[in-house]
């Protein structure tokens, strides 16, 4: 199931305001390098997709929100990019890509076993030779969850078209390796609240490399931040890039 956040159009409408372009589109903008064939997994609102398919990329972005779709067709430059809503888990679109994204942690959103291999098998069926899987999860041993309280996140996002609006989060549970939290979105203009639960699982990366093994990626690279750095036990981010043979 989807959360709200992606299927209500009243929440996807504050996607970009809340999650702007940063050093994170910047890496995957830099490792995309000159023009190739790109699949955005989970594309959501496409901000990254355009901002690809501007420098020359053929872009397709995958993402199973409507809501979050129309956003994307309806941006500056949405026109350049093909667009298909479709679950990354089931996806066969009988073509190869150079390059496969998945941004906005967006592979931790895949619960099980079952859906991560899912998702990692189809993205490499859709990879041509020497194609590159790139994709980000947060590290666990940092516990980011631990900040998840409405003290420490709360802030105030202008969204064009809708005005101010008060988001905070609050955590609910931790299971395992399953994060439970909830969101607020309190739109001051009219003073309606929207919540939305979320459960997020937060995978080492001794379980990630093994889930990519598994899948057919037996070349992979690490890197504990935007820059490049090495994972190292205080790394907030676990970046990877798995290359197909």
């Amino acid at each position: 199931m989807l959360d709200d956040i992606y299927t209500n159009g009243e929440l996807a409408a504050l996607y970009d305001s809340l999650n702007p372009a940063g050093e994170d589109s910047a890496f995957y903008l830099r490792s995309a390098g000159t023009p190739k064939r790109v699949l955005d997994l989970g594309c959501g609102t496409g901000l990254l997709a355009c901002m690809l398919a501007a420098r020359g990329h053929a872009v397709t972005g995958v993402e199973p929100a409507r809501a979050m779709l129309d956003i994307a067709r309806g941006r500056e430059g949405g026109g350049t990019v093909t667009w298909i809503e479709a679950d990354a888990r089931s996806l066969d679109l009988g073509e190869r890509f150079d390059l496969i994204i998945m941004t906005g942690h967006v592979f931790q959103v895949f619960l099980s076993d079952d859906d991560v291999h899912a998702v990692l098998r189809a993205a490499h069926a859709h990879l041509a030779k020497e194609g590159r899987l790139i994709f980000e999860s947060r590290n666990p041993a940092v516990k980011a969850w631990e900040s998840w309280t409405p003290e420490q996140t709360a802030r105030t996002v202008s969204v064009a078209g809708v005005g101010e609006v008060g988001v905070q989060h609050r955590l609910i549970a931790v299971n395992g390796d399953r994060v439970a939290f909830e969101t607020d979105h309190v739109f001051h203009g009219t003073g309606k609240t929207l919540a939305n639960a979320s459960t997020l699982r937060f995978l080492s990366q001794a379980e990630i490399g093994t889930h990519l093994w598994d899948a057919g990626f037996t070349r992979t690279a690490w890197y504990g931040d935007w820059i490049e750095g090495p994972v190292l036990p205080e790394s907030r981010e676990l970046i990877i890039v798995a290359q197909r043979n």
